[in-house]
Order: structure tokens, then C-alpha cells, then sequence
């Protein structure tokens, strides 16, 4: 073999091993590293936890489709991201327990933030915040604050927490299971007014509407609805905060709320 021969040679095995590195280390949505980064439990896919039950942040439609607020702010999220996205519809009693066992790397199912659970879980910002409602007739005009409640009759789930602002408002309770009762008393003249989360109310009118009711008053401190996580995956958090901020910019979280609740219940 001559020299120039050799010399030709080496620079070909050069350029191939440089082209294999180059195909071996990725890049962009295909590349392995944002799952090596997130932590992922399935490298390149989002996997979310949600009930699919819960109308309408998580639930299935008429075909038989999982839709819902929830899901689709959870989509938005992982194309953001360029992730594929999987869903894992879990019970809610056993979702945080799924969490911690690594079966999904999110919670996306209207999780409330309160110092108790921001002691276990990380918190993405609030992609929803909604505070507490009295709901009247839209004829009465008797109630405007939760003062004006003493000495009425509300209908309120007794295990939930707007049973404890009832009373201690100072009205009188009709226990109920849930907003389907309480909404079938209040139209009936049977009890003055009914307490419960403002996307409860909304989605009722959206869905429903026009119902004959109306929004007398709001608590003061409104909760708020973010993804939960694990403590270890604060990388996954800070770029789910960034993709949020986007679609909020980009006006794609306000138009999910339009669709779902009438209003943007975002910020």
C-alpha cells in the first residue's frame, strides 16, 4: 500500500467513527437526555396520574376518550417539553401512594397545594385557582357576604370542608352527597344557599347553564391547582414551570379554561 494510499484510508475510518458518534448521541425529542435529566419513568414520555373520573378535569366523553381540563393543560405541558404523554387513571386514594411508588412521574387531577402536602411533594405553579362560592338563587338578593348566612339553611356534603365554613358562618346544614343534591334542594326553595369550589359552579353553568343561579360571594383566599411530584425531580418541576409560563403567554391556558369552565381560571 502506498503512503497516499494509507493516508486515505486512515482519514476515512476517522470520518466514519466521527459520524457514528455523532448518530449515537442524539439529539432534540428522540435524544435519551431529558430522561436521564427528569428522571423519567419511561424514557421520552410523560406518564401522569389522573382519576378519569373526575369531571371536568379528568373524565371520559361520549366516545370514550379521556378529555378534561386537567388533561389537556397535561398535554399542552408534555408537547411543551417535547414528550410523548401517557395517562395512568388511579383511584384517588391511591394516587399518592402510586407516586411515591415511581409508578407515574406527575399528579395531574386538580391537587389543591397545602403546607401539609407541600411537606411530602413538590409543586409545579398553579395552573388553576379558584376559591370558595355561596351559590343563590338569581332572584335573591337577601345573601351578599358569608355574615349573611347565619340564620340560613345551606346544603353541604358533611365530609367536605364547605361544611365547616357553613357553620361556621353561622347557618343551619342539610346534609347532602354532594353539588347534584345540593344544586336539586337550592332549585326547589328547599334551602337558601349551597357553598362549594367556583369551577364546581362554573362547569355547572357551562355545562347546564343557564341554571338560575349566581355567585353571591367569594372566600378570600381562593386554592390553588398545580402538578405534584416527588422531592427528587426538581428538574422536572422547573421545566414544567417554564412551560407553563409559555402557554399562559402564548394565551393556550386560558383558552382550555374558556372551553371548560366559560372564564380563565389560570391566574
Amino acid at each position: 500500500m502506498s503512503r497516499r494510499t494509507a493516508f486515505a484510508a486512515i482519514v476515512l475510518a476517522a470520518s466514519a467513527a466521527l459520524t457514528l458518534s455523532a448518530c449515537s448521541s442524539g439529539s432534540g425529542p428522540e435524544s435519551s437526555a431529558p430522561a436521564d435529566e427528569f428522571g423519567l419513568v419511561n424514557a421520552g414520555t410523560l406518564t401522569v396520574a389522573t382519576e378519569g373520573t373526575y369531571r371536568p378535569f379528568s373524565f371520559h366523553d361520549a366516545s370514550g376518550d379521556l378529555v378534561g381540563f386537567d388533561v389537556e393543560i397535561a398535554e399542552a405541558v408534555a408537547e411543551k417539553l417535547g414528550l410523548e404523554i401517557s395517562f395512568q387513571e388511579t383511584q384517588w386514594d391511591a394516587i399518592f401512594a402510586g407516586l411515591e411508588a415511581g409508578r407515574f412521574d406527575v399528579i395531574g387531577n386538580q391537587v389543591s397545594i397545602n403546607p401539609e402536602r407541600e411537606e411530602k411533594y413538590l409543586f409545579s405553579e398553579p395552573y388553576s385557582v379558584s376559591p370558595g362560592v355561596i351559590v343563590v338563587p338569581e332572584d335573591d338578593n337577601s345573601i351578599s357576604s358569608f355574615a349573611d348566612l347565619a340564620g340560613k339553611t345551606t346544603a353541604q356534603s358533611l365530609t367536605s370542608n364547605w361544611y365547616e365554613l357553613a357553620q361556621e358562618s353561622g347557618a343551619t346544614v342539610e346534609a347532602v352527597e354532594g353539588w347534584a343534591q345540593a344544586v336539586a334542594l337550592l332549585k326547589q326553595g328547599r334551602v337558601d344557599a349551597t357553598i362549594n369550589d367556583k369551577l364546581t359552579y362554573l362547569d355547572y353553568e357551562t355545562t347546564d347553564g343557564p341554571t338560575g343561579l349566581k355567585i353571591a360571594a367569594e372566600t378570600d383566599d381562593p386554592a390553588s391547582s398545580a402538578f405534584a411530584f416527588t422531592k427528587d425531580k426538581q428538574a422536572l418541576v422547573d421545566a414544567i414551570d417554564k412551560a407553563l409560563d409559555e402557554l399562559r403567554e402564548e394565551g393556550v391556558l386560558a383558552e382550555i379554561s374558556e372551553k371548560y369552565f366559560g372564564a380563565d381560571v389560570t391566574s
